[in-house]
């Protein structure tokens, strides 16, 4: 063997010593701290006894199955699921986001033979995972504006209810803005329209069950079809596990979960039967996930739901506190998002992109999310998104601080501004009858936006203000170069 396992292994901690933070609640998006690092050794430890497996094939090693019914159940009470809702676990939220709407739309093909394209019915905030399940499995993805808070009015949904419509998606909660969507209104009348309903809680799944004072929103609401929920979200599990649950009258819970499965005896080879889109699966996560579940059950995840809870009104009134900066909308659970106060002068503002810039010099990572025009001419502004782990709860004054000093040192600076680079665009033709540049120039593009280079410290104001402004395709074609360089070979 030619590589020394001591080097590798330092050349590997060497890497990670350029990674944002994952532990400590300092990075408030992409990871779950709960604080506990008995779930870290726990999960460490159950995920090298699955190492081995291959969860293409549960007659082999019946471990995975067992531990797979395990989750399932335990979702399935969480979320008042009754022993006919049945499920499936996935590699992870997008995943199962995707397989809902594939199983919806072979049901509603199957129903509707002579029916033409379908029509996956959603509000503006929706996950991205539902545009990527619209363009995979061909239907029309019909967003519905909602408030310029991010709050979704039921009726606006409802009205847009009709036969070809093969699936409709509510948030518990909407990752950008945190809004908890009217399931209790929308499912229903997509029941008494014979129209399957999806709730996506992968953000909210395991946190909601144990905050108090909400509506209800899963299997206790007739007409809820499915759910998603993450366990490597606030499930606390490593990447990636999720769960996908079925319900429905009668066997109508089994009959859409089967119909999510690819099955083929038509080749040479052994029978293929995947529940999921993966056939050769790990089954480190799904034990990883499983222990922690095992470990924390009910009081656990409560517990650390009101942790959560009490991270969740400190930081809503410390912003309140802060002149010039607000919260979006009324959130629920785990996530907020900040923005500029529109009802004091533009020379008290806080922005909240430059505000995520500050932050990152204080040793706080918080999320750029561009404004959003929608097809009704409402704007959702732009905003910084924060997603809340119990962990924070120990450091949440701290972060206070943090957000009250960067607060001061960005009040009245304006946006970000993109004008030039936009302008330099426009004369180049992009956006312009669909013209978008190829590699070279998107890279070249991005290079003179500052983001040529990224690194967990890296402003991203500029580049944010540019992708809101540029036309889609255009802004969608920069993001992809900009994540493929990254990994190209120097």
């Amino acid at each position: 063997m030619s590589g020394d396992s001591h080097d590798i292994l330092a050349r590997l901690r060497a890497l990670r010593e350029g990674d944002a933070p994952t532990h400590g609640g300092r990075v408030l998006s992409y990871v779950y701290d709960s604080g506990l690092g008995e779930l870290d050794e726990l999960a460490d430890a159950a995920a090298r006894l699955a190492r081995p497996l291959n969860g293409l094939d549960p007659t082999v090693f019946p471990s995975i199955a067992a531990m797979e019914s395990d989750v399932v159940g335990f979702a399935r009470r969480m979320l008042h699921g009754g022993r006919s809702v049945v499920g499936s676990v996935t590699s992870g939220g997008t995943e199962s986001c995707l397989l809902a709407v594939k199983a919806a739309r072979d049901l509603w093909r199957e129903a509707h033979p002579d029916g033409g394209r379908p029509r996956l019915l959603t509000a503006s905030t929706v996950h991205a995972a539902f545009q990527k399940a619209a363009l995979l499995f061909d239907l029309d993805w019909d967003a519905v504006p909602v408030g310029p808070d991010g709050a979704l009015g039921a009726e606006d949904l409802i009205a847009r209810m009709d036969g070809d419509v093969a699936l409709v998606v509510v948030s518990a909660p909407a990752y950008p803005t945190g809004a908890l969507d009217a399931v209790a209104s929308v499912a229903p009348a997509a029941a008494d329209r014979g129209i399957a309903c999806h709730v996506d809680a992968c953000f909210g799944g395991f946190v909601l069950p144990w905050w108090p004072g909400l509506p209800r929103w899963d299997f206790r609401v007739r007409g809820v079809t499915s759910i998603s929920a993450d366990l490597h979200k606030f499930g606390y599990a490593p990447k990636g596990v999720s769960v996908l649950l079925h319900g429905g009258r009668g066997q109508g819970g089994r009959r859409r979960q089967r119909a999510q499965f690819f099955a083929t005896t038509r080749w040479a080879g052994y029978p293929v039967v995947n529940p999921t889109l993966l056939g050769s699966r790990s089954a480190s996560p799904l034990a990883a996930g499983w222990a922690i579940m095992q470990h924390l059950s009910d009081d656990g995840y409560a517990q650390l739901a009101g942790s959560i809870r009490r991270v969740a009104d400190a930081v809503r009134e410390t912003v309140v506190d802060i002149p010039g900066l607000t919260v979006l909308g009324d959130p629920v659970g785990p996530a907020i998002a900040l923005v500029a106060d529109d009802s004091v002068p533009p020379g008290e503002r806080v922005d909240p992109h430059r505000l995520a810039d500050e932050l990152a010099g204080h040793g706080w990572k918080i999320q750029h999310q561009p404004g959003l025009v929608q097809t009704d001419g409402v704007r959702i502004p732009h905003s910084a998104h924060l997603t809340l782990t119990p962990v924070l709860e120990q450091r949440v004054g701290e972060f206070g601080d943090a957000l009250r000093a960067a607060s001061d040192s960005v009040r009245g600076r304006p946006r970000a501004d993109a004008r030039m680079l936009l302008a330099g665009m426009r004369a180049l033709g992009y956006g312009e009858g669909g013209r978008v540049p190829g590699p070279k120039a998107a890279w070249r593009l991005l290079r003179l936006a500052g983001a040529g280079k990224v690194s967990a410290d890296q402003p991203m104001a500029v580049l944010m203000a540019l992708i809101e402004k540029l036309p889609p395709p255009v802004a969608e074609v920069l993001l992809t170069e900009l994540l493929a360089r990254l990994s190209e070979p120097r």
